[in-house]
């Protein structure tokens, strides 16, 4: 296998990695298609987009992407353990687990196809060892880049708990129905903290739908993965089952979490300077090296030269 490698033109090679990446960048486009006609879906109030605004939004590229979407297997990732995280990460179109399982394979093949393309040829131990890391990255990527889009889209939703209590509790003590005042602090939110204000209206849209309240706010943590959300779904369910005072509840908790992001940062700060340690080690410190000892090591190699 390797002495076929070996014997691939470099013309060849790049031209499979063209392919590769022409179906990653169809793979984008179909789901950012889906996306943005979900999105003007719900502009539309949950209802199909006019045949006329359809109609006068077709362009070829929009064709080429129904293509594509029509021609993707809608089993391709659906049985994968990352379809719930998928939806965590933002991506909660009926093609997301294709796409990203697409995706995976495309990585899998222009990775190691790259590394194949600059690897050494007359070394056969550095090219299988770049080929090899090459198909690592490639099995990797995808995933880790799920992960991390995952935790920026968390984080921000955390970020905007505490002010979201403090709207709902103002709402309610003004005499505001609970669905109704969540309905309100979407609308507020909307321009500070989007994503927040996005799992609030859809969770609101379900309740308005017939759905339970109580199933309602645990979809809420489900789409988020946040934890935050999951006790504040328990804890308004609680006190609804047991008449207490959802305002106190409310003022409780967002003292709660706000002090709990407080000794997170303190306990970040704490760490900074350890974390600190290995740029130090690597990137400062050679610098401060060369900087310092460079004249000196002139110095002497010239007096040995002159020397000898």
């Amino acid at each position: 296998m390797s002495e076929i490698l070996l014997t691939l033109p470099l013309s060849i090679i790049l031209a499979i990695v063209a392919c590769a990446a022409a179906v990653a960048v169809a793979g984008a486009a179909i789901l950012g298609e889906r996306q943005r006609r979900e999105v003007l879906r719900r502009a539309a109030g949950g209802f199909d987009i006019p045949r006329a605004v359809r109609d006068s939004e077709r362009t070829i590229s929009s064709r080429l992407v129904d293509w594509l979407a029509a021609r993707v297997p809608a089993q391709m990732g659906s049985g994968t353990s990352s379809t719930s995280q998928l939806v965590q990460a933002g991506f909660d179109g009926p093609v997301a687990p294709a796409i990203f399982g697409l995706a995976r394979i495309v990585s899998v093949i222009v990775f190691p196809l790259a590394a194949l393309a600059v690897a050494p040829r007359d070394n056969p131990t550095y090219f299988a060892i770049m080929v090899g890391i090459g198909a690592m990255i490639g099995l990797l990527a995808p995933t880790a880049a799920l992960d991390r889009i995952t935790a920026n889209r968390q984080d921000a939703i955390r970020k905007g708990i505490p002010d979201s209590l403090d709207l709902l509790v103002v709402c309610v003590e003004a005499g505001v129905a609970l669905d109704a005042a969540v309905q309100r602090v979407a609308r507020e939110l909307k321009l500070v903290h989007p994503l927040l204000a996005g799992e609030l209206v859809s969770m609101t849209r379900r309740i308005s739908a017939g759905m339970a309240r109580e199933q309602a706010m645990q979809g809420l943590y489900l789409r988020t993965g946040v934890d935050e959300l999951r006790g504040l779904s328990s804890h308004m369910v609680q006190s609804e089952k047991w008449g207490t005072s959802i305002v106190t509840v409310l003022r409780v908790y967002s003292e709660q979490l706000r002090r709990k992001r407080k000794m997170a940062a303190e306990r970040r700060a704490a760490t900074a300077s350890t974390r600190m340690l290995l740029p130090l080690a690597l990137f400062i410190f050679p610098t401060i090296f060369v900087v310092l000892l460079g004249p000196a090591m002139m110095r002497i190699l010239n007096m040995f030269t002159q020397l000898g």
